[in-house]
This record gives C-alpha cells, sequence and structure tokens, in this order.
C-alpha cells in the first residue's frame, strides 16, 4: 500500500490523511521490521528486503515536492513518520535521514535542472542519499575540511577523505561538502556537490571503505569514502554558484538534528513501553513488580521525560517547517531528546534487571543503540555550545 497525500508541496496534512498515513508506519513497523531487527542487528546485515518494502510504501519521497513524484509532506509529519519507525528499529531511520537531507539541499538550493533530474529519483528510492561532511580530522569543526575540488574545464577533480557515511557504500548520490576556494573564514570557500556513483566497494575515482563495527547501529553501513582524482561535472555543483556549501549544509544539518530527536523519542518509547509491560508482568516477593513504589517511581520518571521528549521535537519540526530560524530549537530537540533517551534506556534495563542484559530482550538493543543519538549529527557537548550561544544572543543586556 503506497502512502498518498493531497496536491501540494510541503503539504501539512489533514488530521485524517496524517493519521492513516502513520496507521500505516505503525502497521508496517509491527508486521515488518520488528519481527526481523533482531537478526539484522545481531548479523550486521543491511536489511535490503526492507529498503524495497520502504520504496514501494513511498517513505523515500515524504517530503519531496509532489510535482516531483513525493509525498511533499510538511516537518512535523516527517519527523512522526520518523518516531514510529525508530520505535521498530533505529537504524532504519539513519539511512532515511541522509537521503531525506539530500532531498531538502536539492529542493531548497538546487537549480532547475537539477531538481527535475533528481528528485523524482530520489522520490521513488531509485536513487537513494548520502550525506558527507565530517572528515577523519574534521567532525563538529566543520571548517576544518580538506577535501578540495579543483575546477577542470567543464569538471571538478576531487581528491580527499570522507568519514562516518552512513549509506555511503549503497548510496547512488553523495552529498558532498568541499573546498572550492581558500579562504578566510574557510566557510566562504566551500561548496556543495552531487556526486553520482554506483552502489558498491568503489566507482571510477571513489573507494568506500569496509563498514565500521560499532556498539549499536547496526544492519546499516557506515563507512569511509575516498576521492582521488574523481571526476565530477561542473553542472553537480548545487544551485550553480560556489562559496554556499556550508550555510546549505547547516540547513540540512538542521533537519538531521529533528530526526535525531525524533529517533531518540522512538526508541524512548519502546523502552518504556517494553518497561511497563514488563512490571505487570514479572512478579517479585508475591506481586507484580509495578506495585512496588520504586518501579512506580523509575516508570513515572521514564513517561515524565518521554512526554517532554515528544513535545521538544514537535515544536523545533514546526519551527523548521514555517521557515524560522531553528538552530536553537534544533539543537535543544537533539540534545534533550538523546539524554532522555539514554536515561530512559538504562532505567528499562535496570527495571528488567538480568533479562534486560539478555538479548533475548530488545532492551539490550535499546541500550546500545540510544548512544548513537548523543553523538550524531553534533556531540551533545557540540549542542550545548550551540545553545549557550544562542540563548546569550537572545538575551543580551
Amino acid at each position: 500500500m503506497a502512502l498518498d497525500s493531497a496536491p501540494g508541496t510541503s503539504t501539512p496534512p489533514d488530521a485524517d490523511v496524517r493519521a492513516e498515513l502513520l496507521a500505516v508506519v505503525r502497521r508496517f513497523t509491527a508486521e515488518r521490521i520488528i519481527p526481523e531487527a533482531a537478526r539484522y542487528d545481531r548479523d550486521d546485515e543491511y536489511p535490503a528486503e526492507l529498503v524495497e518494502q520502504m520504496k514501494g510504501l513511498g517513505l523515500f519521497g515524504l517530503t519531496v515536492p509532489t510535482e516531483y513524484g513525493g509525498l511533499g509532506l510538511d516537518v512535523p509529519t516527517y519527523a512522526a513518520v520518523v518516531e514510529e519507525l525508530a520505535y521498530g528499529w533505529m537504524s532504519v531511520t539513519g539511512f532515511l535521514n541522509t537521503h531525506v537531507m539530500g532531498c531538502l539541499l536539492i529542493s531548497t538550493f538546487g537549480t532547475d535542472e537539477q531538481k527535475a533530474r533528481l528528485l523524482p529519483l530520489m522520490a521513488s528510492g531509485e536513487v537513494r542519499g548520502a550525506y558527507s561532511l565530517s572528515e577523519p580530522d574534521a567532525g563538529s569543526d566543520v571548517a576544518a575540511i580538506r577535501t578540495k575540488a579543483v575546477p577542470d574545464g567543464d569538471e571538478y577533480v576531487v581528491d580527499g577523505t570522507k568519514m562516518w557515511l552512513t549509506n555511503g557504500r549503497e548510496a547512488r548520490l553523495v552529498v558532498t561538502l568541499v573546498k572550492t576556494a581558500e579562504t578566510d573564514p574557510p566557510r566562504r570557500g566551500m561548496s556543495v556537490l552531487l556526486v553520482e556513483k554506483e552502489p558498491g566497494p568503489s566507482f571510477e575515482g571513489i573507494t568506500v571503505g569496509p563498514n565500521i563495527h560499532k556498539l549499536g547501529y547496526r544492519g546499516v553501513e557506515t563507512v569511509e569514502l575516498t576521492f582521488a582524482g574523481h571526476r565530477v561535472p561542473a553542472d553537480a555543483l548545487l544551485g550553480g554558484e560556489e562559496g554556499h556549501g556550508f550555510a546549505q549544509m547547516m540547513a540540512a544539518v538542521e533537519l538531521g538534528r529533528i530526526n535525531i530527536a525524533a529517533r531518540a523519542t522512538g526508541v524512548a518509547r519502546r523502552a518504556f513501553e517494553e518497561s511497563i509491560r514488563y512490571a505487570q508482568e514479572r512478579e517479585t516477593f508475591g506481586r507484580p513488580i509495578a506495585q512496588h513504589q520504586a518501579i512506580q517511581f523509575s516508570l513515572a520518571e521514564m513517561g515524565t521525560k518521554l512526554h517532554a521528549a515528544r513535545l521538544v521535537y514537535e515544536d523545533a519540526a514546526r519551527r523548521k517547517e514555517a521557515g524560522e530560524r531553528v538552530d536553537l530549537a534544533a539543537g535543544m530537540a537533539k540534545y534533550f531528546c538523546s539524554e532522555a533517551c539514554w536515561e530512559i534506556c538504562q532505567a528499562a534495563l535496570r527495571l528488567h534487571g538480568g533479562n534486560g542484559y539478555a538479548n533475548e530482550y530488545p532492551i539490550e538493543r535499546l541500550y546500545r543503540d540510544a548512544p548513537l543519538m548523543i553523538v550524531g549529527e553534533g556531540t551533545n557537548e557540540i549542542q550545548k555550545m550551540v545553545i549557550g550561544r544562542r540563548l546569550l544572543e537572545d538575551h543580551a543586556i
């Protein structure tokens, strides 16, 4: 069953359409993702079958304007879908995140030709995107990137190494931040190239490293990608003008942080619901542990944090959709939701006791997945710096 939306671009669906959409995603999560998540996680296997099913549902075109074949839905609806998917298995929201970030960049900043050629392919999922910003020596310090794109006739020659690419092997499009000029400050010399490639370990001047084995966030590849004299057509420059790459990528990062906040909420909700059910089923001293005050206190804290997390990310999503400046709201959402998720998952493991440590229960996987949200899309230490600076700016005396 494919999801259909009313005509329009970035259209807030009416309540019935939104409810139907989320019901379809919830059913897909329950019937397709949850039964297979443990196996994919255990084997660290790319979920090719789930990806095909997500294509059939139209999930890769959630935010792509309807004129290019997408559903044209708003950011709050996208974030709600992310929460539902993450409830089943957080990893599937990762390759969806990088893809949607690429769609946002092209639909917002792309030339007419770039939109017309790439967005229909991305909406269908035939072309899936990766987002390439970090490097071995440049993560949160974006100004330190070294990957260069040098003009050569009607092409750019790209050299450098990118790091931590989700979907880097399977993607056919890698949205890549490069240096096209030496400037002061460095961000003025940064541009974005829409690098097309074939899935696999190598393509022309691109080499994709092996999957990085991780604590959690398994089943989706995370790789290093190296450019060695790789040639990219000049018309692959996002928007057709050099020097705007930093601002363009930061706009996408804001959406990425909302994704992180929503997926953290989904993981937290799964941990809470597993815990509150377990507390009513598990008995000690002749009664369910839910009747012990200590357990009730733990559930109260978990439930309150979960409720607050959803309110925070929904607020950031609404602001992003409204076109507001959201570095503060997205930073707060990413920071608060990821920390709440980690605290809820720790509490869930404690509540389950030894069973929480065993892979027969989903808690140990949730516990391993939760830290990714703390370090992904900018560490929480960076978030606090962004939040602090913006608060001082807003409340200057």
